[in-house]
């Protein structure tokens, strides 16, 4: 993830890359003002991607870019010019943290209410490993906010439980907290191997009240 100053200059680029688009105005007849279309498709596409990394494609600022610089008149280049300054005005103004928490949030409510439709529905064991998905998720981005590695030495990914172990170490959460986050990563292993028997609809229903409270506190 990039920080502040870094964001800033990425804009900065963005914007540049804008202006440079504007430059290349010229009239076309029975067509208004238009901007070169290779250098203006060039704009749109890392914009996009951009905001896209940023906030996500449902925010408004993806939306708005994607349907209003959708083409080469230079009103929409301009409008696009026009979006990236609102942006970097906030990461200056260092909103950025509560709307990447925003996005976050609305992400992982996807997942639970998956996750919850289907325990409504009878099905225990996809439900199960959907919240361990989302458990794990939210130690990974517990690890990074507290500086702790998310991969081992070989660069393999730490599941649940070695990002638990690690986390723990750094105090994060106490030792009752790890004892809790193992026992669910039990259950997810058990739900993902085939082990339907060691687990019921109940615990799973518990696993999704225990996964919401983690991650409102320690993400949202």
């Amino acid at each position: 993830m990039m920080n502040k100053e870094e964001l800033i200059s990425r804009v900065d680029y963005l914007l540049a890359k804008g202006n440079s688009v504007l430059a290349t105005k010229t009239f076309r007849e029975f067509g208004g003002y238009v901007v070169s279309e290779g250098p203006y498709v060039g704009f749109r596409v890392a914009c996009l991607s951009f905001i896209s990394t940023l906030f996500g494609t449902s925010h408004s600022y993806y939306k708005e870019f994607d349907s209003t610089v959708n083409d080469s008149y230079t009103y929409n280049t301009e409008r696009g010019v026009e979006i990236l300054k609102s942006i970097k005005n906030e990461i200056e103004q260092g909103w950025l943290t509560s709307i990447r928490a925003l996005v976050v949030a609305d992400v992982f409510a996807d997942f639970v209410e998956m996750a919850e439709h289907l325990l409504k529905e009878g099905y225990k064991d996809a439900a199960a490993i959907i919240l361990g998905s989302v458990l794990e998720d939210t130690l990974r981005k517990i690890a990074l906010r507290n500086g702790i590695a998310i991969t081992n030495d070989k660069g393999k990914p730490l599941t649940i439980e070695p990002l638990n172990i690690e986390v723990a170490k750094k105090e994060v959460y106490n030792s009752l907290i790890k004892k809790q986050v193992t026992a669910w990563a039990d259950l997810r292993n058990n739900a993902a191997h085939g082990h339907y028997d060691e687990y019921n609809s109940d615990q799973v229903k518990d696993m999704l009240t225990y996964v919401t409270h983690f991650t409102a506190t320690y993400i949202t």
